[in-house]
């Protein structure tokens, strides 16, 4: 796998049940960037090898006044040094294409999973800790999987020198291949501790992003309720926490490279003395003696991969962990008798098991719930997006189980949009360039929004001076627009998709009055022949509804039309008009009893219009 044929037709499926083993797989899957790393590898450390030989050979032929012997050992030199440089390119080379081609991978995998888990991966793992994985961990598992096959390549060259210098002088040999694997793991001991110290410094690092990721998504709101020294405050002892976890992890790498540098050293100067006592005595040459210090002076060169190997690991064993994680986690399955469908895409009633809701096909049914997060998680449900500690059967879709159908054909039947949905950075045309059925085009689908405004402002925006409001550019979340038109905007998106079934979660909670009464006309009149569900508290949309269904404590508790369940259902009528006031009051005493409609103008919230926002 070369760099430009990035990214993978196919990441694989991931083996994520742990850590270790998701590393494990990843250097399965790049068996050959592995062993092409290891061959150049071992080609270097051949060459670095060599040199000491010839140094050792030009010593003596110099000794021995031999010109023959002296211009061998200078080819021979010349030779390991053409091994040394093609080898060392080359492995650097392959070392970062694995390294690249690992995180890749990894980032796939990722954005595969969320696409596939939509909304409800951040309520099952926090969007801090996603962010810290796809952001930082890639980089350190790629890391481990480059280090990899340069460490195996160290361990078989150090094995091989080990041999030759006990072939070469048994004497100092013997010494060498005592002391070497001393060396290696005489660091040992300290790992677990640098690891607990490097663990507890990322978990530190997660959470301080996470902190900060929140306070950036809700900076308006603190902005409004002045609470941004607060939250400055907090993620400022929030990173000292992760400085002082990080300072207390250099110093136990400190230490275990301090010791690196003194073992390594000690067994040096041994073999200097021994071998000095040897020559002395007149048991070895001097050209003997220089190929031998020579020798165990470059074998400390390996002996380095040891502690990146262990660094290199320790880093990105959690890094690993956490990315299995969130690998693992897997669309909830309602499992039952038919064990399985095909690609067909199912029509007719939506139902949920769990609460009784059933929404007949091409209707505008709305949702009341006391309970707005509960409401956020029937929609997600509604969507086959299930929390994973739900246990109840899958929503039915014409009475197929939306849990038994393939992903691609549930995500194309039924279309949750959330109550805070996300703008991508780009053009209004690269927003609303997405898989639609091709019925409705995107003029319709602003207009039905009432998005004129929206388009107003964006052709006054545009950078090229055009006018053109499609070519206009969207920053990052839509920020620089207002609440109103953001959801406007992902509105018209969600109706240029034209699904089989429609979720839509309170869609026009940040907009005034009268433009969401348009909105609720002309949607039902864009959608008219397809299923849509609504949930919201507004009588204005409430009032266009074809069904209004009421769910209270997880249950199906009225139905009906928003008037007649204004009359006649106490519990529906204070979620809708958000009454205050005791139930005794005659109806001549209470203005919403009156006129229902007479409600949503009075009582809506000033911070949730678009004025405010």
């Amino acid at each position: 796998m070369q760099i430009r044929d990035l990214p993978y037709p196919d990441p694989g499926v991931a083996d994520a049940r742990s850590g270790p083993r998701f590393l494990l797989w990843l250097g399965r899957n790049q068996l050959g960037g592995q062993l092409k790393s290891l061959f150049w590898g071992l080609l270097h450390h051949a060459g670095v090898a060599g040199l000491p030989v010839g140094a050792g050979l030009a010593v003596q032929a110099v000794i021995d006044r031999s010109g023959t012997r002296l211009a061998f050992a200078g080819g021979l030199i010349a030779l390991v040094g053409v091994a040394i440089t093609v080898g060392d390119t080359m492995l650097h080379r392959t070392a970062i294409t694995n390294w690249i081609t690992a995180a890749s991978r990894v980032q796939q995998l990722l954005a595969r999973k969320t696409a596939e888990l939509g909304s409800a991966l951040t309520r099952r793992v926090a969007a801090g800790e996603v962010v810290a994985v796809a952001a930082g961990d890639v980089e350190k598992i790629g890391w481990f999987v480059e280090a990899l096959s340069r460490f195996l390549a160290s361990v078989i060259a150090i094995v091989l020198i080990c041999v030759g210098l006990v072939l070469y002088l048994p004497s100092l040999g013997v010494l060498v291949a005592i002391g070497v694997p001393v060396l290696a793991l005489a660091v040992l001991p300290l790992l677990p501790r640098a690891t607990q110290r490097a663990d507890i410094q990322r978990e530190k690092a997660g959470k301080a992003t996470e902190l900060a990721s929140d306070t950036v998504a809700g900076l308006r709101v603190l902005r409004g309720i002045g609470g941004e020294e607060l939250f400055l405050g907090r993620y400022r002892a929030a990173s000292q926490e992760v400085r002082e976890a990080a300072v207390r992890s250099a110093r136990m790498w400190s230490l275990i490279s301090a010791i690196q540098v003194l073992l390594p050293g000690a067994l040096l100067i041994t073999v200097v003395w021994q071998g000095a006592q040897l020559a002395l005595d007149g048991r070895i040459g001097a050209g003997a003696l220089v190929t031998f210090y020579s020798s165990v002076t470059l074998l400390l060169f390996p002996l380095r991969h040891f502690e990146e190997i262990a660094m290199a690991y320790s880093f990105s064993r959690p890094s690993a962990k956490r990315a299995a994680r969130v690998l693992s986690l897997e669309r909830t399955a309602y499992e039952d008798e038919r064990g399985g469908l095909d690609d067909a895409r199912p029509v007719g009633d939506l139902y949920d098991p769990a609460t009784g809701l059933l929404v007949p096909s091409g209707l505008l049914t709305a949702v009341v719930c006391g309970d707005p997060d509960a409401a956020g998680r029937l929609a997600e449900r509604l969507g086959g997006h299930a929390a994973e500690e739900e246990k109840s059967p899958s929503v039915l879709l014409g009475g197929v189980a939306l849990d038994d159908l393939p992903l691609d054909s549930a995500r194309a039947s039924v279309l949750v949009q959330d109550k805070d949905p996300v703008l991508l950075s780009g053009t209004l045309t690269e927003l609303l360039d997405v898989p639609a059925s091709g019925a409705v085009d995107p003029e319709k689908a602003l207009a039905a929004a009432q998005c004129g405004d929206v388009l107003d402002a964006l052709a006054q925006a545009s950078v090229d001076g055009s006018g053109d409001p499609m070519g206009a550019r969207i920053t990052e979340r839509g920020r620089s627009l207002s609440g109103g038109q953001r959801q406007r905007l992902a509105l018209a998106r969600s109706l240029v998709t034209d699904p089989e079934v429609l979720v839509l979660d309170e869609p026009t909670s940040a907009v005034d009055s009268h433009t969401e009464a348009r909105i609720a006309q002309s949607m039902k009149a864009l959608r008219a022949g397809r299923t849509t569900v609504v949930f919201a508290s507004s009588p204005l949309l409430l009032d266009h509804a074809d069904r209004v269904v009421f769910i209270r404590a997880g249950e199906v508790a009225a139905v009906g039309l928003h008037r007649e369940l204004v009359r006649d259902d106490p519990g529906y009528r204070a979620v809708v008009t958000r009454e205050t006031e005791p139930e005794h009051l005659t109806e001549a005493q209470h203005p919403t009893k009156r006129d229902p409609l007479m409600a949503p103008a009075a009582l809506r919230a000033p911070e949730e219009t678009e004025e405010s926002a």
